[in-house]
């Protein structure tokens, strides 16, 4: 099994990002976490993350046909684009959207997600450990080893 695992903007600057809501740890370690929990599982995966709209969405259109999943932190573009959803959509991969705050008490704006409507399952305000819960959810649904010989 391989997974995408897809990052929005602003994210390649947690650490520095808000600590007191996002935490102290930087983007490098979430990294080595989603890598470690894929590994584990017998997983492989593709990190990607970027500021712009479009990349993502390329990176998405781009995962048809070669992964299995996306685990998928759209950030601030949660609330706003249409074009993630329909990326998501179009290619028909089974996708967990993950938030590392409780977004459903935050800002009453934030409370919409246009890509939840094309995920599975929506994991938030669990940190780092919310991308390790995707993985999770997508290799068991799908098959892959957890780790336990499956």
């Amino acid at each position: 099994m391989h997974l995408l695992i897809l990052n929005g903007p602003n994210l390649n600057l947690l650490g520095l990002r808000e600590p007191a809501l996002y935490g102290a740890q930087t983007y490098a370690a979430l990294c080595q976490t989603c890598e470690d929990a894929c590994r584990a599982r017998d997983v492989t995966c593709t990190l990607f993350q970027s500021n712009h709209e479009g990349a993502l969405v390329d990176a998405i259109q781009d995962a048809y046909g070669k992964a299995d999943g996306i685990v998928l932190n759209p950030a601030a573009y949660t609330h706003t684009s249409v074009a993630i959803l329909d990326a998501l959509k179009a290619v028909h991969l089974p996708a967990v959207e993950v938030h590392l705050t409780a977004v459903a008490e935050r800002e009453p704006f934030r409370h919409v997600s246009f890509a939840g409507l094309a995920c599975e399952k929506t994991i938030t305000g669990q940190g780092f450990a919310g991308y390790v819960q995707a993985i999770d959810y997508l290799a068991e649904r799908y098959g892959a080893s957890n780790g336990q010989g499956a």
